[in-house]
């Protein structure tokens, strides 16, 4: 990935929901100016969520997202209807697609109740207005009337989405940048082994530039193996030195006790609202026993190599340090458990391929069955003995020693 492109995580995602065969397929190509779901008069075609990143003007990078229809019926499609309940969980913006020759349906109120209920701003999509007399095409409220067939009421239907957006936007926070001052010299810890994507770094240590060149820093990049020299250049002390979590206990060596130290990871937990969470059951690693469940959660996919951090490091460090034989179950990508009751605790990654609203569902639906709720960077400064200190640096209000 590019330096250019925006990541899944960062883009708004927008739902298109509502019953089969309103036309939420046709919207939605009609909307992306692309055939990205296939359409059929048959109810039903779309089987799973479809996604496309994209460029939606005036609104600028989003994730598209089609869904079932929610009215699906037999074992399959009740499948379904609960794979179009979980998008609700990353959605930040829903459009409600109707048959306007229908109205809403039971179903469709339904499913305005679940966007209320957990405060998704949406918009009723009133599809196939080609088919009624204009003046029966007078919306009222939260609602407009589009044609998918015609492409009537698809730019100003994307100018409310944009408005919807705007309404909702969150006061812009940073990865590292509000740590900063313009000026000062921080250094950055990215190991290139085994794991290391070849010919690029992964996308937390690629945002961590990014934001710390907005804030003037002084970026100097090292490996482990040379941090030692790469300090000894520099003619002060950095006002920050930030690693990859996997190297923490060699970096924590080096690096003298009055240089302030985090690593990519933790800075992308406070950035995705969970910090607080992370910190206050991370003493949950003490009480574990042999054959108590550990559930390790990535939200991207990758190939796994000899020495993967979710499926080898990390049990291993945590049967080391708790002494017992604990039983890991891992997951990744767009899944997630949603009865967590078998497990004693949950260790997810950054969530750096993930929107701030899915990475809090997850977080909220492990805490709501009394779940503590990890992330790498915390669990790996814990077990190595400097979570204090590599938190100092990062504003948090849980105490958690």
């Amino acid at each position: 990935m590019g330096l250019n492109e925006t990541p899944s995580g960062e883009r708004i995602h927008i739902g298109f929901f509502g019953r089969r065969n309103a036309g939420k397929s046709s919207l939605v190509n009609r909307v992306t100016g692309q055939s990205l779901a296939v359409v059929s008069p048959e109810k039903g075609t779309t089987t799973d969520p479809v996604y496309k990143a994209m460029e939606l003007l005036p609104l600028g990078p989003v994730m598209i997202i089609d869904t079932p229809g929610s009215d699906d019926v037999g074992e399959l499609g009740g499948l379904r209807v609960e794979k179009t309940m979980e998008i609700l969980g990353k959605t930040d913006i829903a459009v409600l697609v109707i048959d306007a020759s229908a109205g809403l349906t039971g179903e469709d109120r339904e499913l305005a109740e679940m966007f209320e209920a957990r405060k998704i701003p949406y918009i009723i999509a009133c599809n196939k207005s080609d088919k009624l007399n204009p003046a029966d095409t007078i919306p009222a409220g939260n609602s407009i009337y589009v044609s998918a067939l015609t492409g009537e009421g698809v730019d100003a239907l994307k100018e409310r989405i944009s408005a919807l957006a705007d309404k909702d936007a969150k006061p812009e926070h940073h990865l590292v940048a509000d740590l900063l001052s313009s000026g000062d010299q921080i250094v950055l810890v990215i190991p290139i082994d085994e794991s290391a994507p070849k010919g690029r770094i992964i996308l937390p240590q690629q945002q961590v530039i990014r934001d710390a060149l907005e804030a003037g820093a002084l970026i100097t990049v090292s490996r482990e193996t040379e941090l030692a020299a790469a300090l000894a250049a520099l003619k002060e002390a950095p006002a920050l030195v930030i690693t990859d979590s996997q190297a923490f206990s060699q970096v924590a060596e080096i690096v003298p006790e009055n240089v302030p130290l985090t690593s990519f990871s933790i800075l992308m937990a406070r950035y995705k609202g969970f910090l607080d969470t992370a910190l206050s059951g991370v003493s949950m690693i003490e009480t574990l026993k042999d054959g108590d469940k550990v559930l390790i959660a990535e939200g991207c996919t990758h190939h796994r190599q000899c020495r993967d951090i979710g499926t080898v490091k990390i049990p291993g460090w945590l049967k080391t340090h708790s002494g017992h034989d604990v039983t890991i179950e891992t997951c990744s990508g767009r899944e997630f458990p949603t009865d967590l009751s078998k497990y004693r605790l949950v260790i997810h990654c950054g969530g750096c391929m993930l929107n701030e609203r899915e990475i809090l569902r997850r977080m909220q639906v492990s805490v709501a069955q009394g779940v503590p709720f990890l992330n790498y960077g915390v669990f790996i400064a814990y077990v190595n003995g400097i979570l204090k200190r590599s938190v100092a640096a990062v504003p948090h209000t849980t105490s958690f020693l």
